[in-house]
């Protein structure tokens, strides 16, 4: 749909270009068109934060209680490893083996939140808030298995947090990955905010 209005942007930029009146000779008008419109873009700007929470000393595996995870059925061990796509952000996966679906929360440092609404991204978000806090939800096209849900925790940082089918025998709605996204995300800045 944004790429839609984008486009539908650009049309009427070009349209716009195309439509100039001939010079006025009369006027001593030189005959040079006019520069064209430019469009931009204004992207949406995040709500400010009740207070910055830095991820920097942050365990992610320790971010959820073991009452949480109790709670949205993440029942498995967390398990720690470094996502290199974030800037070698910690991360941790937590799956559920009643539900098949798998948790990740990756602590981002090297990049605010916002780099989910560029045009670069190519995804499709939606803007909400938790606790307060921007959240951004994304969906990437073709990738109907997963869901993410990016928190703007600090200045430079933020909480991605991503929900996907483990291997589920029936394929889940992206729909229903976004609601455990969102779930997961709530009860992670929840912990997070208590910390504090």
């Amino acid at each position: 749909m944004r790429n839609r209005a984008l486009l539908a942007g650009a049309v009427v930029a070009v349209v716009a270009a195309g439509c100039t009146t001939p010079p006025d000779r009369s006027s001593g008008d030189s005959g040079t068109p006019a520069p064209a419109p430019t469009t931009t873009v204004t992207r949406p700007s995040f709500a400010p934060r009740p207070l910055a929470i830095p991820l920097n000393d942050v365990d992610p595996c320790a971010v959820l209680t073991p009452d949480q995870r109790l709670s949205l059925s993440l029942d498995n061990p967390p398990s720690p490893y470094v996502e290199t796509s974030f800037g070698g952000a910690k991360a941790c996966t937590i799956r559920s083996t009643t539900s098949g679906n798998v948790a990740r929360l990756a602590l981002v440092l090297v990049s605010g939140a916002d780099v989910w609404l560029s045009e670069n991204a190519q995804v499709d978000y939606t803007l909400g808030t938790i606790e307060g806090y921007t959240a951004v939800t994304v969906r990437t096209p073709e990738m109907d298995d997963v869901c993410t849900v990016e928190v703007d925790v600090a200045e430079g940082q933020f909480l991605d947090v991503m929900f996907r089918d483990g291997g589920n025998s029936g394929a889940v709605q992206q729909d229903h990955l976004c609601l455990g996204a969102q779930r997961v995300a709530e009860a992670a800045m929840a912990s997070l905010i208590h910390r504090r």
